[in-house]
């Protein structure tokens, strides 16, 4: 079903005139008739921006009506100042200023002349801005001049110079500016984007007046034009080598260089060879002019970063002619260059910004190829045809990036792929394209390749579109099945998807155009649609859910025509295959098929039930199956439809009824949504459908139309519609008993909830069914019940569904039920029960919403403030909101007050988180931005953080202790209180509690402690629980006083992080008008820092993070200087800290350094995500710098901490790709780290070590270890992290010679297994080529020598280890060599681990061998006979005479792969040297 997004409406500002402009017009202005004066002064008169655009469209028809001499009436004169100067004053993005532009290029001659001089007075006086902050509006005005708008044009050119004297003088101010706002990331963002115009401006003002140019620039260079180009030259230089700006504004900037290079360089055919000697450093200053140098000298003198190359490239690419050979073999040569220095570059820069750079400019370097080559000479053909060096550079770049992690790198090498293709293809013109060599290894090698490779699908569909399908089909018949196989996985369903569209869609316009009539129909459903039934029938859950959300629609779109075939097939056997839990069967398949048809507009359900294509007593099947799945596309089928607007019938309402009797109590929550979904859909039909019918029974003629054709009454079937929706909403009612399952809850909820969104009342629309009324006192308790359930996810839609119905709630409820609700709110926010106190504070939020609140309850248990009672101007909301926390607040510090006396006691009877929750939760839903009691609100936020700290005072020592989960005795009698004694002694925690200093047993004496608290009115239910018949002994557990404090702290957390997080633009202002002032927040930030850096418990500081993450966001957008720069205050001096090794400081160097690295996370990721990420840059190198072994620290707590909070970083998934840089050196350090003879560095090294890899290689979705998702090929894995490749080889050879010892003694590096699982991850790829200089042939001897190692598993890990290094045509070289290193039975020294893991690396070696597909190649003929000859001569490692029985296992393992695969191939070849066995 199509759902119609409603049509936003437009909103456009209007424009006024000043008082002075208006009186002009009225003096011009005629009643008797309509001059061009009166219309603009009607159409100034407007407040509607739309009607001021249906005024100013009227101005030209007017002008054109007027006479020849009209040009001298100064009436026009002045309507034409008015017009320039609205135009000017209008923003850039206003409708209105497109519209007045388009209306004025239709400005007649003879107005012309008039018309420049008002537009260039007014641009005259727009080019006098000083202010910087306003130099944008200005330079959004030239640009919308030089736009598509003649009047405007002309005015710039008659400016020119002024124009230019503004852009020189714009581009000076805005970096001194910039320079001075220096660490203010608002401010700083807001002059970058204003310099980014200013660069644009000016390449606009020379390409589009290029011929106010000529003559004075290059004849006299003393002219001004001349200067102020030159100024213009210098200032993008500049910015193009300034890394501190924003990269796009240093991009623009490259652009900016070579056009202005371009526009003033003589001779112009010399420009190709100059931009050819900057890229490639080779410029001679003695060839470049003296201006060139003066201007651009830092380009020519220093050795030019890699990212200004690379703008450059990018400035070369766009800004010169590649079409039609216009520079000759010095712009061939130059493109040539190009591409030799982004390939070069693309080794070196892997910052993420930088790699999507670097692939969006070679994808424009494949399309100036394109250009370039139709028009080139046999040369430039050669040297970019496909078997040329470049473009076999650029294949091995697609081939390392595009499994990229960044979807625009791996869209742009798609692309650039799809261009070499064309390119290739351009130079082989006239020659068969199909038989074409390159283009047959490109799919040889493709198809050779995993499916798991996203990118071989992209990568064959541009293939399919070069060669067709049938020539790749006639390769392999059974690719489509293999694609439709992969389809169980999500990640590469919508992949694999894309290329059966590609294939089948090609397939059919090869048949249509090779055969006349249509008898290949048949032969087209055997290939694409047959397979796809089998599979719809049998095959598993995932995979068909992905065929049909993925591939099915694609199908049907292509061919509508086979949805009758698909129906036919499946009819025949739905009877006999009704499928089962596991399977849809014929009938799943079939309502899968009957769904997607009717949702994407192919056939229509009553179409389908009068045909016979599928009956009610099927569909009632479908609803009720015992496959999931099937149920929901038999819903579909009833609910989604191609229009929204198409009528429900009286079948579908009843089959819908039925299907609410058996399916809202799934347990699969996937399933739920999907109901509620398709429920929604439903709802929708009827609502949208009902509006139609209204206005048919408004409108007789069209109501006999209906009638005719659909013979039923529109009435008759809203009230059809209306008693459906009641006896739906009575259902869904009758499920919400007390005690219903929370799976029966939670749908009823949901489709309640979309039920009241959907028929919500609009002003003057008729509304086919309403919710509120079928409400009544019962139904509303039912509701407020169900805010009593465990799960919070059923209190929200409750809540929800509360809040679209209060008033008829409020209505329904007398005022001695609101005040048991009150009353049982208030009792639960001090409930033990964490759970209770979620319901106290959804309860309390529903009831601020009540206008009687006040007098009903809070005059109880608060003094009436009568000020506020009597401000009608307050909202209900927030004076109840205010009154309730007011509330809780004082309860809270009252219990606080009692908690520090006995926090057993508190624990016990009234912990105080439960009030936290509440207060934190009415804050949430106040709309802080339209508060009228600022200073009652303003003493409540003081009073509140107060309470914060005090209540943070009482909990924090449990927390912050070396031992916080076992504090408190178990027991309650003397004997195990005094056992305990000493071991608290022992633990020492900081903090001055006395119940610390001796363990308490809780007796009937807290009775007299409960009675004490009864004095207090508000708080009569405090200790009930501690009342108790006589004698009663309440035992307080450790784990009761932990729950308390850590959901204290957490609660305390979240409270300061709500008040930072709701008021963030009161925080930057003046203390004096804010809520909250920039001392309380630096107050709060030090108490984040303090809890963060000392809490040793998990769930303490987790949640403390939750809050401060939300003030560091809130710091990092804030005016206020001194709190923008806190986060980085905080930073340097935590990393201070962790340096100084100062035997006094309270970091936590256990529990992986507990708070600390969530305490660097939260002001890492605090940072704006388009910065140059300093914080993160400079956090880094000083971590890696303390983790590495080379640190010559005194103390190994430094480095701990440096390993805990990388292994933090790297698992960050908000840091995203910033982080991947820096993933090198993690490596290294961890690998290193497991060399250290200290345990707590070896533990923190392989948690390190464990998130780098997920990170590197993603997240493990199977339990299959040596699955190929996980994985990347060798060239990939070291293009990516090319550090590695030293590092590695370094490592494995220390490691291999530790093995090499003659002895038999253990001898095991720490680092050989980290070692074998990055290698044993990788993974060989027959698109591996020659162009890397990585070369894999160095890991082998270490690798194999690994195999010796006495540890079992590190034997059979080098064996996979060892796959990726060995290419296939080296295979059969390498297990020979092996399998020779084998000892003979005579031999004098066996050692079987030796054997053991040669064995295996000769199982790995064949297996990659023989499933190579190059099984009928002469070459594998030979060599595999020379490795069956050679395993012949071992063949006593399979006999009595070997002793171990691991070795001979392994033996047989390859004897048995050889004689598996040889024996699908009756070949001699192949049995003669094979007869040994």
């Amino acid at each position: 079903m199509v759902l119609k997004k409603k049509k936003r409406e437009i909103q456009v500002d209007a424009f006024f005139l000043d008082q002075q402009q208006l009186e002009k017009l009225q003096r011009f202005s005629k009643a008797e008739e309509q001059n061009l004066a009166s219309l603009l002064l009607q159409c100034a008169q407007l407040n509607n921006g739309i009607q001021q655009i249906q005024c100013i469209k009227k101005i030209m028809p007017l002008v054109e009506k007027m006479g020849q001499n009209s040009a001298c009436d100064p009436m026009v004169k002045a309507c034409l100042d008015i017009l320039g100067e609205t135009y000017f004053s209008l923003g850039a993005k206003n409708p209105l200023k497109k519209v007045l532009a388009s209306s004025l290029n239709g400005l007649p001659e003879r107005f012309m002349m008039l018309a420049v001089q008002s537009f260039v007075c007014c641009l005259r006086e727009e080019l006098k801005t000083t202010d910087v902050y306003l130099y944008r509006k200005v330079l959004e005005n030239l640009a919308s001049c030089m736009e598509d708008f003649s009047l405007g044009r002309a005015s710039v050119k008659n400016l020119f110079e002024e124009v230019l004297q503004f852009l020189q003088k714009s581009f000076l101010d805005i970096q001194e500016e910039n320079r001075q706002n220096h660490g203010n990331h608002v401010v700083q963002t807001q002059l970058m984007h204003d310099l980014l115009i200013a660069i644009k401006v000016s390449m606009m003002l020379v390409q589009k007046l290029q011929e106010n140019i000529q003559g004075s620039l290059w004849k006299h260079h003393e002219s001004f034009v001349w200067q102020s180009m030159c100024s213009l030259l210098k200032s993008s230089t500049n910015f193009l080598m300034d890394a501190a700006l924003l990269q796009t504004v240093q991009t623009t900037s490259g652009l900016a260089v070579i056009l202005f290079t371009k526009t003033m360089y003589e001779p112009a055919e010399e420009l190709p060879s100059l931009v050819s000697d900057l890229l490639l450093g080779s410029i001679k200053h003695t060839d470049v002019p003296e201006w060139f140098l003066s201007n651009c000298g830092t380009l020519c003198t220093e050795e030019c970063p890699d990212s200004v190359l690379l703008f450059l490239c990018h400035g070369a690419l766009a800004m010169l002619e590649w079409k039609n050979g216009s520079m000759g073999e010095n712009g061939e040569k130059l493109l040539l260059d190009i591409a030799s220095v982004l390939l070069s570059l693309s080794s070196e820069l892997k910052e993420s910004s930088m790699a999507m750079s670097l692939s969006r400019i070679l994808a424009i370097w494949t399309n100036s190829a394109q250009a370039a080559i139709v028009s080139g000479s046999p040369n430039l053909k050669i040297k970019l045809n496909g078997n040329s060096d470049i473009i076999g550079k650029l294949l091995e770049y697609i081939y390392t990036h595009w499994e990229h992690p960044l979807d625009a790198v791996r869209h742009q090498t798609k692309l650039i792929f799809k261009n070499l293709l064309q390119i290739h293809r351009t130079t082989i013109t006239g020659s068969n394209e199909k038989s074409d060599p390159f283009f047959a290894r490109l799919i040889k090698h493709l198809l050779s390749l995993e499916w798991h490779v996203k990118g071989k699908y992209a990568s064959l569909g541009c293939l399919v579109e070069c060669v067709g399908t049938e020539n790749i089909l006639q390769l392999d018949r059974t690719i489509p099945v293999q694609i439709l196989d992969v389809m169980n996985d999500q990640s590469l369903a919508p992949y694999a998807s894309d290329l059966l569209e590609t294939m089948f869609t090609n397939h059919k316009a090869h048949f249509t155009l090779s055969f006349q009539e249509s008898t290949w129909i048949d032969q087209w459903h055997d290939i694409w649609v047959s397979p796809l039934l089998v599979i719809l029938c049998e095959g598993n859950h995932d995979q068909t859910t992905y065929i049909i959300d993925y591939y099915l629609p694609k199908l049907l779109k292509c061919s509508p025509d086979s949805l009758s075939y698909m129906i036919r097939i499946l009819q025949a056997s739905a009877d006999a295959n009704l499928g089962s839990r596991g399977t849809r069967g014929a009938l799943g398949a079939l309502m899968a098929c009957l769904r997607t048809a009717r949702a994407h507009g192919h056939l229509e359900l009553s179409t389908m039930m009068s045909n016979g294509l599928v009956s009610t007593e099927c569909i009632k099947q479908g609803l009720v199956h015992q496959h999931n799945q099937v149920c929901i596309d038999a819903l579909g089928l009833l609910c989604e439809t191609h229009r929204s607007t198409e009528i429900v019938s009286k079948e579908e309402m009843q089959l819908i009824q039925f299907f609410m009797m058996y399916n809202l109590n799934s347990q699969s929550p996937s399933v739920r949504q999907q109901i509620g979904s398709l429920l929604r859909k439903l709802f929708c039909r009827i609502q949208e459908s009902s509006q139609v019918l209204y206005k048919l029974e408004q409108n007789k003629t069209k109501q006999e139309l209906l009638e005719n054709s659909t013979k039923r009454h529109p009435l008759g079937i809203l009230q059809q519609y209306k008693d459906f929706m009641s006896s739906v909403c009575d259902r869904l009612f009758e499920v919400l008993f007390p005690g219903s399952s929370h799976p029966t809850r939670f749908s009823a909820l949901t489709i309640l909830g979309s039920i009241a969104e959907m028929f919500s009342v609009p002003k003057g629309q008729a509304q086919v069914f309403q919710l509120d009324q079928e409400i009544d006192s019962t139904r509303v308790r039912t509701l407020i019940q169900c805010f009593a359930s465990t799960f919070e996810e059923v209190k929200v839609l409750a809540f929800g569904l509360l809040m679209k119905l209060r008033d008829v709630a409020f209505n329904l409820q007398d005022s001695e039920n609101v005040d048991l609700l009150f009353q049982a709110a208030m009792d639960l926010s001090t409930s033990t029960k964490p759970y209770d106190c979620v319901t106290a504070s959804y309860l309390l939020n529903f009831l601020v919403h009540h206008k009687g609140l006040q007098h009903i309850c809070l005059g109880k248990w608060l003094e009436h403030n009568s000020q506020v009672d009597e401000n009608t101007s307050v909202s209900t909301v927030e004076k109840n909101t205010l009154a309730v926390i007011k509330l809780l607040l004082v309860n809270v510090e009252e219990e606080i007050f009692q908690a520090k006396k006995s926090l057993l006691q508190a624990a016990a009877s009234f912990p105080m988180y439960g009030r936290v929750h509440c207060i934190t939760g009415a804050l949430q839903q106040l709309p802080f931005n339209t508060l009228t009691l600022v200073a009652e609100w303003k003493e409540m936020v003081a009073r509140l953080i107060l309470m914060s700290y005090k209540l943070s005072a009482v909990v924090s020592p449990v927390v912050q202790s070396s031992s916080p989960e076992g504090l408190i005795p178990m027991d309650s009698d003397s004997e195990s209180a005094g056992r305990l004694q000493m071991i608290l002694h022992e633990i020492q925690p900081q903090d001055t509690n006395d119940y610390f200093i001796q363990a308490k047993i809780l007796k009937e004496h807290c009775k007299v402690e409960s009675e004490k608290l009864a004095d207090h009115r508000p708080m009569d239910n405090i200790c009930t629980e501690m009342r108790g018949k006589e004698r009663q002994t309440c035992d307080v557990t450790a784990q009761m006083v932990l729950v308390c404090c850590w959901r204290s702290m957490k609660e305390v957390s979240l409270l300061l992080g709500t008040l930072c997080k709701l008021l963030p633009s009161h925080a930057t202002s003046e203390p004096s008008d804010g809520l909250i002032t920039v001392e309380q927040v630096k107050n709060i930030g030090d108490y984040f820092k303090h809890h963060l850096l000392q809490s040793r418990h998990r769930g303490a500081f987790e949640l403390a993070y939750a809050g401060f993450v939300q003030l560091t966001e809130m710091l990092s957008r804030c005016n206020s200087e001194s709190l923008r720069k806190m986060p980085a205050q905080w930073l340097s001096g935590v990393l201070e800290e962790i340096k100084s090794c100062d035997p006094s400081s309270t970091l936590c160097a256990t529990r992986r350094s507990a708070g600390i690295p969530f305490y660097i996370q939260a002001l890492l990721a605090s940072e704006p995500k388009k910065s140059k990420t300093d914080l993160l840059k400079m956090t880094m190198k000083e971590l890696i710098s303390l983790a590495a072994p080379l640190n010559e620290s005194p103390s190994v707590i430094p480095k701990v901490h440096a390993l805990n909070i990388l292994r933090a970083l790297f698992r960050d998934t908000r840091l995203g790709e910033n982080i991947m840089p820096y993933v090198a050196d993690g490596i290294q350090v961890a690998i290193l780290g497991f060399t250290s003879p200290v345990w707590a560095v070896r533990n923190s090294s392989t948690l390190l070590f464990s998130a780098l890899i997920t990170r590197i290689f993603g997240v493990k979705r199977g339990k299959d270890e040596n699955s190929k998702k996980n994985r990347m090929t060798g060239r990939e894995f070291f293009s990516r992290f090319p550090s590695l490749y030293p590092f590695l080889l370094k490592q494995l050879e220390v490691v291999t010679n530790t093995l090499n010892s003659e002895a038999e003694e253990l001898k095991i590096h720490p680092s050989l297994f980290l070692l074998l699982l990055i290698l044993g991850r990788l993974y060989p790829s027959p698109m591996d080529g020659t162009y890397s200089a990585l070369s894999m042939a160095p890991f082998v001897p270490f690798i194999i020598r690994c195999g010796h190692s006495p540890v079992y598993r590190s034997r059979e890990m080098s064996g996979r280890a060892l796959v990726p290094f060995v290419m296939v045509n080296e295979v059969p070289h390498t297990v020979l060599s092996l399998l020779e290193g084998l000892p003979d039975s005579t031999s004098p020294c066996i050692r079987q681990n030796n054997i053991h893991g040669t064995l295996l690396q000769v199982f790995h070696l064949l297996q990659l061998y023989l499933e190579s597909k190059q099984l009928f190649s002469l070459g594998f003929q030979q060599g595999l006979g020379d490795i069956i000859a050679c395993v012949g001569t071992k063949l006593w490692l399979a006999k009595r005479p070997n002793p171990c029985l691991v070795t001979r296992a392994a033996y047989l393992d390859v004897l048995v792969m050889l004689s598996t695969h040889l024996g699908k191939f009756q070949k001699p070849d192949y049995e003669r040297p094979f007869n040994f066995m």
